[in-house]
């Protein structure tokens, strides 16, 4: 005998039952996916935000400290090129009062004689000018000498020894 029932079959529901929790907890897990990844990448981002503000504050503060240095460094050089001058101009009013022959050189005046002379006599000559012979031994006093002297062709003639017999006072 052939049993026919009249109610729906449930056996046929199952499967899609089955796939539609399935599909559910997926999509559960995706929206939990997507708002982890959301979480994380606003987070990120907030740290990135934070490190270039604190970077910006960094370098405004640098460029303020350089262009404080700079404009102290400039007002230096601006006081030491005009103290330079005035030094040059002090060392020129100098010189020219030098007497003739005479040369200013380090806080010192010295004269240079062209005269062929022993050391007693040069000596003597430098005393009855006031000073004294001195043995020069630095080589930059000796060309700075050297170079300032009004003739010089003199100096084409002779060797410049290292040690040159000068008066100085």
């Amino acid at each position: 005998m052939l049993y026919v029932s009249t109610e729906p079959d449930s056996s046929g529901k199952r499967p899609f039952l089955v796939a539609a929790v399935c599909l559910g907890l997926l999509c559960v897990l995706l929206l939990a996916g997507i708002i982890g990844l959301s979480v994380h990448y606003n987070r990120v981002i907030k740290n990135s935000e934070d490190e270039r503000n604190n970077l910006s504050q960094s370098f405004s503060l640098y460029k303020t400290n350089t262009t404080a240095e700079r404009d102290q460094l400039q007002t230096r050089y601006n006081n030491l090129t005009e103290e330079k001058g005035h030094i040059q101009a002090k060392l020129f009013v100098i010189e020219q009062q030098c007497q003739e022959g005479w040369r200013y050189f380090d806080s010192r005046y010295y004269f240079l004689s062209t005269e062929k002379k022993t050391w007693e006599k040069s000596r003597q000559d430098c005393l009855e000018r006031g000073a004294d012979l001195v043995v020069i031994n630095s080589r930059e006093e000796q060309v700075r000498e050297r170079e300032r002297e009004r003739e010089r062709e003199r100096w084409s003639k002779h060797t410049f020894r290292q040690y040159t017999n000068m008066c100085s006072i």
